[in-house]
C-alpha cells in the first residue's frame, strides 16, 4: 500500500493556546513571557481550552497542566524549535533518505509503541489488543519502518528501579530531609512543572528513574545499537505516545549525546497522529498485513502482549506499595483497596498493621488535584510517602493525543473503553520477565553498575526564576 507522508499534518505544543488572568499564566506561578490578545482570550472563551477541562470562575480558569505548559512563556525558542521537529515530516526525511544511493545517509527506522496507545488502535480497528498491535506493525513496516517495539520492557525496569529507589529513600528518611515523600517521574508534564514553577520545593523529592519513554531511547541507541552492529546515530527512534507532553521529555538535554549529536529518543508521534496517518493511505484496516511486534533479541517466544498491574499508567503505585510492603515489613499485599479523597483522580492506599498506619500512598491526577498537593507540602501537610502523580485526569489513557473530544474535553466513553481493553491483557509482574533479568546482565553488567546507573536514571534540576519574577507562594489554587 502507499502512503505519502507529506501530505499530513503535523502537530506541536504550541498549537495550543491558553488563556490568561491580565498578564499571567492562569495555571503557573510564573509571569508569563507572552501576553495573548484581547481577541485571542475572546475566542478562547467562546471555544474553550484546547485540551478541556475548563471550568469559568470569578477569577481564574482552571486547565490541564499539558496545556498550561504548553504556553509560549514555559517554553524557550530553542526548545519550540524542537519540538516542532518531531512530526511525520522528519520521518519522511528519514524514509526518503533510506531509497537514495547514498548508503551513508541511510538510517535504520525503529518505532517504539507505548502500552497506553495499544488500546486506542484496538477500538478504532475494532480489534482486540494485540491482533490491533501487528496491524499497527504491519502498517508501519509497510511505509519502511524495520522495527517496532512495544515498550512494556522499557516500564519494568522503569518500576523495578523505582521500587528498588523508594525502599533506599524510606530506609534514609530520619536522616534525609528530602527522602520522603517520593515522587514519581513518568509523567513529563509533571516534571516540568516541577522544575520550571515548584523548583527545590519538590525537585530532591522526585524518583530519578527514567520513564519508560527514555528507557526505551536507551534500550533502543545502546544495547540494540551495539546488537546490530550500528552506531547510535544511524537509528532514528521514534516513539508512539498518548501525550503531546512526551515530544517535550524526548529533547531534554540530558538525553542527547553531543559527540554523536543524536537523542536516545528521534521523535514523538501522538497515536491520533499515526492514526491519521493511517487514513491519509486509503486503506481499510483489512488491507493492512499482520505482522508480529519485534523484540530485542530477536526472539519470538513472547507468551504475548501483558500490562503491569494497577490503572492504565504502568501502575507505579501498586507495584511500589506491595514490593515495600514486603521489602520493609515482610508483609505480603494481594489487593490493594483505593481510598477516594477529593475525586476519582485523587485517591490513597495504606498499609496498616495492628492499628499502626505503617504506608500510605497517594495517586493524583490532573492539575487541579497536584495543585492542591503543592498547596499542602508547602504547608507541611502531606501524610505520604510516594505520590503517583500524573498531569491528565485520569492517567495515561486520557492523553491529550488520543483521548481529546470536542471541545478540548476527553471523550469519557472512548477513555473506558481504552481502559477495558487494555485491562483485558494478562498482567506479568517485572520482576518474573526473563527478558528483563538478562538484559539486566548482558546490557547493564548488573543491577547495581555505573552502566545501569547511567541507562536507567537521571536527574531532576531546580529551573525556577529569580523571586522577583515569581508570584506570592500562597497563591489561592
Amino acid at each position: 500500500m502507499a502512503l505519502n507522508i507529506s501530505e499530513a499534518p503535523s502537530y506541536t505544543m504550541s498549537e495550543v493556546s491558553i488563556g490568561r488572568k491580565k498578564e499571567k499564566c492562569e495555571n503557573c506561578t510564573k509571569q508569563c513571557n507572552k501576553k495573548k490578545s484581547d481577541e485571542g482570550i475572546n475566542s478562547l472563551q467562546e471555544k474553550g481550552v484546547a485540551t478541556g477541562e475548563v471550568k469559568e470562575s470569578t477569577s481564574v480558569q482552571q486547565v490541564l497542566l499539558s496545556a498550561c505548559l504548553s504556553c509560549d512563556g514555559c517554553i524557550s525558542e530553542d526548545e519550540g524549535q524542537r519540538i516542532s521537529l518531531q512530526n511525520v515530516d522528519e520521518i519522511n526525511h528519514v524514509l526518503a533518505l533510506n531509497k537514495k544511493c547514498d548508503t551513508s545517509k541511510h538510517k535504520i527506522l525503529v518505532v517504539s509503541v507505548c502500552p497506553q496507545s495499544l488500546p486506542f488502535f484496538a477500538i478504532k480497528f475494532q480489534l482486540d489488543v494485540p491482533a490491533a498491535a501487528k496491524k499497527l506493525c504491519g502498517f508501519l513496516k509497510s511505509v519502511g519502518v524495520h522495527y517496532v517495539f512495544d515498550t512494556t520492557v522499557a516500564a519494568s525496569f522503569s518500576i523495578l528501579e523505582s521500587q528498588r529507589e523508594f525502599v533506599q529513600r524510606y530506609r534514609r528518611k530520619h536522616h534525609d530531609s528530602n527522602a520522603m515523600p517520593m515522587f514519581t517521574s513518568s509523567c513529563p508534564g509533571w516534571i516540568r512543572y516541577a522544575e520550571r514553577v515548584l523548583g527545590s520545593l519538590v525537585t530532591p523529592h522526585i524518583c530519578t528513574a527514567r520513564s519508560p519513554q527514555q528507557i526505551m531511547g536507551s534500550l533502543v541507541k545502546d544495547f540494540f545499537a551495539r546488537q546490530q552492529k550500528l552506531t547510535p546515530d544511524q537509528i532514528f527512534h521514534v516513539v508512539v505516545a498518548p501525550c503531546f507532553d512526551k515530544k517535550l521529555e524526548a529533547v531534554r538535554e540530558a538525553f542527547y549525546n553531543s559527540i554523536l549529536e543524536t537523542r536516545d529518543v528521534d521523535c514523538v508521534l501522538t497515536s491520533g497522529e499515526i492514526l491519521h496517518l493511517m487514513e491519509q493511505s486509503k486503506v481499510t484496516v483489512e488491507e493492512v498485513d499482520s505482522s508480529p511486534l519485534d523484540h530485542v533479541f530477536g526472539e519470538t517466544s513472547d507468551p504475548g502482549m501483558t500490562r503491569h498491574e494497577g490503572h492504565g499508567s504502568e501502575g507505579f503505585l501498586e507495584h511500589i506499595f506491595k514490593h515495600a510492603a514486603k521489602e520493609l515489613f515482610g508483609l505480603d499485599v494481594q489487593e490493594i483497596v483505593y481510598k477516594t479523597l477529593r475525586n476519582r483522580d485523587f485517591q490513597e492506599v495504606a498499609l496498616e498493621r495492628d492499628g499502626e498506619t505503617l504506608l500510605q500512598f497517594a495517586a493524583v491526577y490532573g492539575f487541579r488535584n497536584i495543585q492542591t498537593l503543592v498547596h499542602r507540602m508547602r504547608k507541611g501537610k502531606v501524610p505520604y510517602q510516594l505520590v503517583e502523580v500524573l498531569s491528565c485526569p485520569g492517567g495515561c489513557l486520557s492523553g491529550r493525543g488520543q483521548a481529546e473530544g470536542e471541545g478540548g474535553r476527553p471523550n469519557r466513553t472512548l477513555v473506558q473503553q481504552m481502559e477495558e481493553h487494555y485491562n483485558s491483557l494478562p498482567v506479568r509482574l517485572p520482576d518474573t520477565n526473563p527478558e528483563v533479568q538478562r538484559l539486566y546482565q548482558d546490557w547493564l553488567d548488573g543491577h547495581d553498575s555505573p552502566h545501569a546507573q547511567q541507562c536507567l536514571h537521571t536527574q531532576y534540576k531546580n529551573h525556577t526564576q529569580p523571586p522577583s519574577q515569581t508570584l506570592n507562594s500562597d497563591i489561592q489554587w
